[in-house]
């Protein structure tokens, strides 16, 4: 690797990028392959490749095993999962969810003709802000979904008072919080439901997938006649319903992951301590901490670009670019400034000032297994020059 002291080393400046392949946000983890490929073999043998499977089944009852939770549902997808949770809860009208967030919270709702009603952020945790919520609140209102983001917990208890206060629905998107706890207990448990994403970018990944996480027997019921067109038995509909099924392959990749997620959370926790290291004492840099009593993944290593510092955060990201480190600048520009609902509510920033201004600060940077510990610590230069307030970078 290349050393990086001053802005001439930078690529772009006309050096050579630090990086001979690109770094990626959200590389796959994949564990076991010889388990993979040994659990394919049995699907094959079976012929049995969706349909509610025994892999879907022995999935689904470690997760619920390992989350606490008496049903765990699993679906083809995050999102179609979010979409089946919204429908079986049963809102309408207006629902509460973060602008502050991937933009399939909102689509899970406007999908379905119901009216996302964005309330601003917490700067210091990324999550709801209980007050804002409360202020959103309109006689429309039916529910609340919740965003664990970055595997961060959602503030909890004050949302399910604000939704037992007011009659509505509590339900988590907890799409960034597998393995992740609150006050000590499992995130999966909390509200009227949660719906995970296993989606290859996650910590936990099935490839694609998904599932409904509840201690509700009526609820999960009602998911799961769903996600199989509402089919009880071989001809027997009793429900509306649609294609939500996670197939066979998915549920093996699962399972695999399954084995070595323990490992992943381990390695990622001591990634973000390497991050933290690295980025030490960068003019305008802050590194976002999770809270040493709680479990998180660390999957996300999310970083804060103060408004003064000597590059822009765009800046920031075009030159790490150029290194091959493929930063993000997640979730820019906020739900609230993408269509439709840029055009549906134009004015709905002026009930977001912390979102807008987190959305221009936020970069998320390259981490997981496969990332090392000089890669790190090159990036952590790339950055720290970048940001010397004495130089002019670029």
């Amino acid at each position: 690797m290349k050393r990086i002291q001053c802005p001439a080393d930078l690529a772009i400046n006309g050096a050579q990028p630090a990086f001979s392949e690109p770094l990626h946000v959200g590389r796959p983890n994949i564990g076991d392959q010889k388990r993979f490929l040994e659990l394919t073999s049995q699907i094959l043998e079976n012929r049995w490749l969706t349909n509610n499977g025994p892999l879907v089944r022995d999935l689904e009852s470690r997760i619920a095993s390992r989350l606490g939770v008496k049903h765990c549902i699993a679906m083809c997808n995050g999102t179609v999962a979010l979409e089946i949770a919204i429908r079986a809860l049963g809102l309408e009208g207006e629902v509460i969810v973060p602008s502050y967030t991937f933009i399939a919270t909102a689509h899970a709702l406007h999908w379905q003709a119901i009216t996302p009603v964005f309330a601003d952020i917490d700067p210091s945790t990324h999550n709801l802000d209980p007050e804002a919520v409360r202020r959103m609140i309109t006689p429309r209102t039916t529910g609340i979904i919740g965003v664990h983001l970055w595997g961060r917990a959602a503030p909890i208890d004050e949302l399910q008072a604000i939704a037992d206060e007011h009659d509505l629905k509590l339900m988590f998107d907890a799409a960034h919080a597998f393995g992740s706890t609150y006050k000590g207990q499992t995130i999966g448990r909390f509200g009227a439901c949660e719906v995970l994403s296993f989606h290859a970018t996650k910590a936990f990944n099935t490839m694609e997938g998904g599932a409904v996480v509840t201690d509700d027997d009526e609820l999960a019921e009602a998911v799961q006649l769903m996600r199989n067109f509402g089919f009880k038995g071989y001809d027997n509909v009793i429900h509306p319903g649609t294609n939500g099924k996670m197939i066979e392959v998915c549920a093996a990749m699962g399972l695999a992951n399954l084995e070595s997620f323990d490992e992943v959370m381990a390695g990622n926790k001591q990634t973000h301590r390497a991050y933290r290291e690295a980025l030490r004492g960068v003019n305008g840099v802050t590194v976002l901490e999770y809270p040493e009593n709680e479990a998180n993944s660390h999957h996300y290593v999310v970083i804060e670009v103060d408004e003064d510092v000597a590059t822009p955060r765009d800046r920031i990201i075009s030159a790490l670019q150029a290194e091959n480190v493929l930063a993000r600048r997640y979730f820019w520009p906020g739900c609230h400034r993408m269509k439709p609902y840029r055009e549906l509510y134009p004015h709905a920033g002026l009930m977001l000032p912390h979102t807008e201004r987190l959305s221009d600060r936020v970069i998320v940077l390259p981490a997981g297994p496969s990332i090392s510990r000089d890669e790190i610590a090159q990036i952590g230069d790339i950055i720290r020059t970048l940001c010397a307030p004495s130089l002019d970078t670029l």
